[in-house]
Formats: C-alpha cells, sequence, structure tokens
C-alpha cells in the first residue's frame, strides 16, 4: 500500500492518494477541490481510482466529493453520520469561504467507530474522532503505521473546535483515547501541514502533550 499527498483549494487541504501497488486500484481521502490536479495524478501514476474516502464534511475536505462521484462513477465512503448537516450546508459552506460551487450528496456508505475499508488486499481501520466535527473519522493502517487524521490533529496543534457543534473536550479524548493507543511510531498525515508521529506529539504537542 503506498500514499502520496497533494495539497488542495486555497486552504491547502491535505488530499491523499492511496493505493495498492499489486492491482493499481486506488482511494482518494478528502478530495476537496481542484479535482483536475488530482485527476492529473491519478492517470499519471496509471492508477485505477475506486473509492473516496472522508474523514469530515468541512468544504476543504469534501467540496469536489459530489462532482468527483458523479464523473467516475465511485462509491463515497465516510464519514459518520454526526457530519449529516455539514454535507447538506456544503453548498452554502462554498459560498461562505468562495470556494467553487459544491454540491450535497448521500455517502454510498456510513462509518462507524471500529468498522474497516478495504483497497485492493489492504484493510484499514476506522476510527470515530468527534470533536473537531461530529461525525469526523480517522483511518489506520497498522501494517503502513499509518494514520489519516484529518483535522482531529496537527504538527504541534489540535484541530479547531469553534465551528457548530465542536467540542474541545470530546477533541482531547479522540486523540488520548483513539489516537495515542495506535502506538508512538505511527505516522500521521493530518488535514493541514507535515506530517508527525503520535509519540513526537505526545512529547512535545502543546495541546495534548503530556496526556
Amino acid at each position: 500500500l503506498h500514499y502520496h499527498t497533494i495539497p488542495v483549494t486555497p486552504f491547502q487541504q491535505n488530499c491523499s492518494l492511496l493505493w495498492d501497488d499489486t492491482t493499481q486500484q486506488a482511494a482518494i481521502i478528502d478530495p476537496g477541490g481542484d479535482l483536475d490536479v488530482l485527476l492529473a495524478e491519478v492517470a499519471r501514476r496509471g492508477l485505477r481510482l475506486e473509492q473516496i474516502w472522508l474523514t469530515h464534511a468541512h468544504i476543504d475536505h469534501a467540496g469536489g466529493t459530489g462532482e468527483l462521484a458523479e464523473r467516475l462513477g465511485l462509491p463515497i465512503i465516510g464519514p459518520h453520520p454526526g457530519d449529516q448537516f455539514w454535507i447538506d450546508g456544503l453548498p452554502q459552506q462554498s459560498r461562505m469561504f468562495n470556494f467553487p460551487p459544491a454540491r450535497a450528496f448521500t455517502p454510498t456508505r456510513w462509518l462507524e467507530d471500529g468498522d474497516t475499508v478495504t483497497l485492493g488486499a489492504h484493510t484499514l481501520q476506522v476510527r470515530h474522532c468527534p470533536g473537531h466535527t461530529p461525525g469526523h473519522v480517522v483511518f489506520h493502517s497498522p501494517a503502513l503505521q499509518r494514520a489519516f487524521v484529518g483535522d482531529v490533529l496537527f504538527a504541534g496543534s489540535i484541530g479547531r473546535t469553534d465551528f457548530p457543534q465542536g467540542n474541545h473536550a470530546q477533541l482531547i479524548a479522540s486523540i488520548v483515547e483513539r489516537l495515542w493507543p495506535m502506538g508512538d511510531e505511527t505516522v500521521f498525515i493530518p488535514g493541514h501541514g507535515p506530517e508527525s508521529s503520535f509519540g513526537r506529539e505526545r512529547k512535545s504537542n502543546p495541546y495534548v502533550g503530556g496526556t
């Protein structure tokens, strides 16, 4: 299993392309926009894009999802049902943040804590990590020692909780109870900015260090 991260939208959101090297089957995590850039990368690598996975439904993560799913006939996997109101509000979000028009959609499959997603021969674990949004999920590959955490945790920071239905205490609990058990060696790919490891953040992150 391989991945490549492509910053998209004016918010420089880390959209991740994952693929099985044997079958060239691919999934895309959080296609917030710049679909032509993303599809050019898929074509350049000779991949077969088969799924869209969503961590949560803020505009910079989900803005391109409806169009991409319709254009290529792809299933939308995730997030958790708690983010339905964010999905319904995508057209309004796009106007508010001056993004290209975004369409609401219904995920093909909602995700719950403890679910799994499969790509080729590889299985990733799903953890529900509310706090930034109520329906936020994280994708974890124990084999790769990688976690795609959206806007739950960043290198040196944590997700905002001042949006509707954000909850700071819930976010801290998600990090401590759901992310830390994945192991200090696990490298995480955040929704913005550089990668880091859970071990490094447990030591040095000013918001959750020492937890």
